[in-house]
């Protein structure tokens, strides 16, 4: 595991047992999938490079459009969704023909691969990487390396 994916990875983990909160992103009092990373990034990173807009639970359905891809795009590296390490941010499309807007951080690879993530109903966890949600996932991202 590379010393960037390592802090993410216990950055993340900080954060298991935070409650489900949407729109929220303050470790321990609550968070949404997006918060996580959100406050992630200013763990390792420092300050936010862009502040999302206010969104409902089905932001960006009714216009299709790819607004979570599209931010992380313009934040994160984009890499091939196959070449799995930790501390990778994983895009899920829950369901077939709608837009990716679920977001995780991979925390373990291989064959006991593990990615911790806010869940609605669960607050932050970690959860198996199984092959259900292993099919969801459309992109993987890496936190810009410094310098």
């Amino acid at each position: 595991m590379s010393g960037q994916g390592a802090r993410i990875v216990a950055a993340a983990r900080g954060w298991l047992g935070t409650p489900y909160r949407h729109q929220a992103a303050c470790r321990g009092a609550g968070c949404d999938c997006l918060g996580l990373v959100r406050g992630i990034w200013c763990e390792v990173k420092g300050a936010e490079p862009e502040r999302p807009p206010a969104y409902s639970m089905d932001w960006a359905e009714p216009a299709r459009q790819e607004a979570l891809w599209q931010a992380a795009a313009r934040h994160l590296w984009l890499k091939d969704v196959r070449d799995e390490a930790a501390g990778d941010v994983i895009l899920f499309r829950m369901r077939e023909g709608s837009v990716a807007k679920h977001l995780g951080i991979v925390a373990e690879t291989g064959a006991s691969a593990t990615f911790i993530h806010a869940y609605s109903g669960h607050g932050v966890v970690e959860t198996a990487l199984s092959a259900p949600w292993r099919r969801r996932v459309v992109a993987r991202f890496q936190f810009p390396e410094e310098g």
